[in-house]
């Protein structure tokens, strides 16, 4: 049996151990130590064990995962969302759909400080959802809205995955950090025509807020930013600091954690439970991430030894693929395995395959990296596992059935359709800011 063979077997067998629910990390790590063993020695797999966990894990540009965690979890934790969600709630009220309108925006202006899809709707449904619910807005709809605009915690900077893709793309981060910046918003508002459109035509989605209940509404309005000013000033902060080149992912993610706990302490909404809390959310949290690409970066190894992706790289040039169909496949791809697992994993499996691929055509990984960051939220969307739907049916519990969810998703899913249309036929949207760095 060729190199090659034993590459194209170990994809087949990596495939396999994940359908029958062998964790991914273990997968591929496991699949990587045989497979070396049998290409080379045993000698090798026991050194590959012994050195890619160190090398991986010391590598300088990973130390800002923890620190946009410890922030986002901080800022959940301090209660920092339900201020966000307030002030959202008073300045877009007014509108069709108001509730779920604020609920959109609240979620993107959460993601700016916590970098998690999943901490982002865990944190706005157990806010927003309770209130849209209590105003008679549409069950679907008051889930669905949460669920969707959660996964702008995966775009808009800081980002997790971004950190991830750069590393293993070896592109620029902080470019990549910036690039999901205009897709974000983009996202954001087509979302916040959707619902105003669907709750314009059918009033009975989501009725009119009463704005007798805020007393003197101007008042409050103005009122509802001063406890979010400083986490407004943080968003920017990190934002631009890492735009104007002042300073690096790493520094930047340092630095938002340490704001955020001096904006949770000073508003007094930081104490000794929430902080430990937060710690120990960052610590599993980091674990899990680095337990995951420690296996990946095991089996891109391995199948840089069987000569794999360069086999793809060169198959791509021989049969004159055209860029256009390379991005639609990959786009099936990850609709696909999105339907199964979770986002970082699908990540991590893809691109060792598809990164010569890219490469091969000479293609743009910045923006590449949108995209496929892109694909990874529609796929915490999609059923049957759709990461941030099971996230809902956590916070709501029995009161909703999961089909509701999945069904008030679906509009937004629909949405997506033209987001992405829109971010493939126009790649400057996405590389605008960062040509501009």
């Amino acid at each position: 049996m060729t190199s090659l063979q034993i590459g194209f077997l170990s994809l087949a067998v990596v495939i396999f151990l994940i359908a029958i629910r062998v964790p991914i990390a273990v997968a591929l790590g496991g699949v990587a130590l045989a497979g070396m063993a049998f290409v080379r020695n045993v000698d090798v797999a026991l050194g590959l064990a012994k050195e890619t966990p160190f090398n991986f894990a010391a590598h300088w540009s990973l130390t800002a995962i923890p620190m946009f965690l410890l922030m986002g979890a901080i800022a959940h934790n301090a209660g920092l969302s339900s201020a966000l969600f307030r002030a959202a709630r008073l300045w877009f009220g007014a509108l069709p759909g108001g509730l779920a309108v604020a609920a959109n925006l609240a979620c993107a202006g959460f993601a700016a400080a916590s970098g998690s899809s999943v901490a982002t709707a865990a944190a706005m449904g157990r806010i927003a959802i309770p209130e849209m619910l209590k105003a008679g807005y549409d069950k679907g709809l008051a889930t669905g809205v949460v669920a969707s605009a959660g996964t702008l915690g995966a775009l808009i900077p800081p980002s997790i995955l971004f950190v991830l893709y750069g590393i293993f793309a070896e592109v620029s981060i902080v470019k990549l950090l910036i690039a999901g910046l205009l897709p974000g918003i983009l996202t954001a508002v087509v979302y916040t025509l959707l619902i105003v459109g669907r709750c314009w035509w059918n009033p009975e989605l989501a009725p009119r807020i009463d704005r007798a209940e805020f007393g003197d509404f101007k008042r409050e309005r103005w009122a509802s930013l001063v406890p979010i000013w400083p986490l407004l000033v943080l968003i920017g902060g990190i934002i631009g600091g890492l735009y104007l080149g002042w300073v690096t992912p790493t520094e930047a993610g340092a630095g938002g954690a340490f704001l955020a706990f001096c904006i949770a302490l000073l508003q007094g909404r930081l104490t000794v439970q929430n902080f430990v809390e937060s710690m120990r959310e960052t610590a599993s949290a980091s674990a899990r991430i680095f337990f995951v690409a420690v296996g990946a970066v095991m089996y891109t190894k391995f199948l840089a030894f069987t000569g794999l992706p360069d086999y793809f790289g060169q198959a791509i040039v021989d049969i004159g693929l055209s860029p256009i169909v390379l991005v639609v496949g990959t786009s099936l791809i990850y609709l696909f395995l999105g339907m199964f697992l979770d986002p970082l994993g699908v990540l991590l499996l893809t691109l060792p395959i598809l990164l010569p691929m890219f490469d091969a055509l000479d293609l743009d990984l910045i923006w590449l990296g949108v995209l496929v960051v892109k694909y990874l939220e529609i796929g915490m969307l999609t059923p049957p596992v759709g990461f941030n739907v099971y996230v809902i049916k956590s916070v709501v519990g029995d009161k909703i059935p999961l089909e509701t969810i999945f069904k008030g998703v679906g509009w937004f899913l629909a949405a997506e359709v033209v987001i992405m249309a829109i971010l493939i036929a126009f790649p400057q949207i996405s590389l605008y800011l960062p040509s501009k760095m």
